[in-house]
């Protein structure tokens, strides 16, 4: 069997699956629980000074059928005693001392940070992430996304909680930020051993259109929340990538993100991430998840011949680059299998309306759609909208010239300016005429 155990800037697990710092890791009660349904660690629900919170906390985006697609809190810090969470992290421990425990801080002063680094360490944690990410009611009071948009005040709290912290430091970075890697240099370079991303994006999930407010609804008022679930996967990718790719950030990535299955967690750790942090999709099925994503990368693993985590991790960043880097002589066209097509057409109506009109619809009593080349640009929406698997394929037709586009029609002195209404065939396109005035 593959070797899946982790380890993050020194900080072992016996898997990469960790539990975010969020409600399901608010109690020593949960994080046992969830060691003994196989999770590898968890991020302690953040300490500080504890909060009083709102109530209601959660909201979500529904699409389709699909609950909880994205999801949406504006629920703050732990709002138990720090006493409290102090002795049952150190319960968790004697209880798993090969599972990864790590207490997620937020205060504010040099001393509070002095302060509170010395009370988790002793109560026998692993490791500290600071949470500089929450977008909402914390940064208000100048902490969480507040910090993490300020490179200089990273970096001086670094320097703050790395002056007595024994135990490895992770920074949790903001998403809500134009540049990830601005930050994400600036805590390597105040001394932090590892970075954590992303954090909750600043978002408002909805409005009640009978009671005109914004949901979740505290006493007919509401405000902006954290916006996290399967439909901010693409964004976290993105993010760990580019600070996978980022020269100036030298330290391991921890990533979070839309993670619900093995398969997620592998696109983050070919992306840069060393393991991963689950919050949402824990909240939503339970802590029994992590039972199918432990055999499911141990068998992805043991198919693709790799022997421990580092054969995959960061195995895709090499394949991002530039979009002018890319190879503009690569040339694909849509193909419809007839055999698999149900006739439904929705191809021909996202291509004539969404795209560029290189579909057209038959003329012999059949249903199934017919593609004309010589307007297809291999864009796949077509491959995208249509209901069956593998109806639709993308073929490799390329001819090693690079095909024109409507910036080298115009340097040339051409645009398209003429509709050849060939509407029987079902063939209409535009037609590159010369245009008065223009030269190469």
């Amino acid at each position: 069997m593959p070797d899946i155990s982790a380890n993050l800037a020194g900080i072992k697990s016996p898997n990469p699956f960790w539990l975010a710092s969020a409600p399901p890791t608010n109690s020593g009660y949960q994080v046992m629980k969830a060691f003994d349904a196989g999770w590898g660690g968890a991020v302690w629900k953040t300490l500080g000074v504890p909060v009083v919170n709102v109530s209601s906390r959660y909201g979500a985006v529904n699409y389709r059928g699909n609950r909880m697609m994205g999801f949406n809190n504006i629920e703050l810090i732990t709002d138990r005693p720090l006493a409290d969470n102090l002795r049952e992290i150190e319960e968790v421990k004697k209880h798993f001392p090969d599972h990864a425990v790590v207490a997620s801080l937020m205060v504010q002063s040099r001393a509070e940070w002095h302060q509170i680094v010395k009370d988790a360490e002793n109560a026998g944690v692993d490791g500290l992430e600071l949470n500089f990410g929450c977008p909402h009611g914390m940064c208000e009071r100048g902490m969480g996304s507040a910090v993490g948009q300020e490179p200089k005040v990273i970096k001086t709290i670094v320097g703050w909680v790395k002056e007595v912290a024994k135990t490895p430091v992770i920074v949790k970075l903001t998403p809500n930020i134009t540049d990830v890697t601005v930050p994400a240099v600036a805590s390597a370079e105040g001394g932090a051993d590892a970075i954590s991303l992303i954090n909750t994006i600043q978002s408002i999930v909805g409005v009640d259109l009978d009671r005109f407010v914004p949901t979740p609804i505290v006493d007919g008022k509401s405000t902006n929340g954290g916006y996290c679930g399967p439909a901010v996967k693409p964004i976290a990718l993105n993010m760990v990538k580019n600070c996978g790719q980022h020269p100036g950030v030298t330290i391991p990535i921890s990533g979070i993100g839309g993670i619900e299955n093995w398969r997620d967690a592998v696109e983050h750790m070919m992306l840069g991430a060393s393991n991963v942090q689950v919050c949402t999709a824990a909240m939503h099925y339970g802590f029994g998840i992590v039972r199918e994503m432990i055999p499911g990368l141990e068998n992805y693993m043991r198919e693709k011949g790799f022997q421990k985590l580092n054969d995959l991790i960061g195995i895709a960043l090499p394949n991002v680059m530039a979009w002018e880097n890319l190879n503009l002589k690569y040339d694909v066209k849509a193909h419809i299998n007839a055999e698999k097509c149900i006739g439904c057409q929705l191809c021909y109506t996202a291509c004539d309306d969404g795209a560029h009109q290189a579909i057209a619809l038959p003329t012999n009593g059949s249903r199934v759609p017919e593609i004309i080349e010589e307007n297809c640009v291999g864009c796949n929406l077509c491959s995208l909208v249509c209901p069956v698997e593998e109806c639709i394929s993308m073929v490799r037709k390329d001819d090693g010239k690079q095909h024109e586009t409507w910036g080298d029609y115009m340097a040339n002195g051409k645009a398209p300016t003429t509709f050849n209404d060939d509407r029987a065939g079902g063939k209409g396109h535009w037609v590159p005429e010369p245009v008065a005035g223009l030269k190469k």
